[in-house]
């Protein structure tokens, strides 16, 4: 079944969770999770999003934000493709 279309807005605040492909670990070790967090850092600037709060765990992530600009597929878009 299809995820629902997602409804994005100047000011929304968000819980999103992305998970390793067959639930596998998409960090290996603490750097991977040091990556990960400079690109989420990255992305958090050149989207305007303000991050409330992050959770790493071994093969996935929560993080809580907001999107000043309502533009969270394009964020989620760069964060995901960049972190392979």
């Amino acid at each position: 079944m299809a995820r629902p279309i997602r409804i994005e807005y100047a000011g929304a605040l968000y819980h999103v969770t992305s998970r390793g492909d067959r639930r596998e670990d998409i960090y290996l070790d603490d750097e991977d999770r040091l990556i990960w967090l400079a690109v989420f850092s990255d992305v958090c600037s050149r989207f305007n999003w303000r991050c409330h709060a992050w959770c790493l765990m071994d093969n996935h992530y929560h993080i809580v934000v907001e999107t000043i600009d309502g533009n969270l597929s394009q964020g989620m878009r760069q964060l995901n493709g960049v972190f392979t």
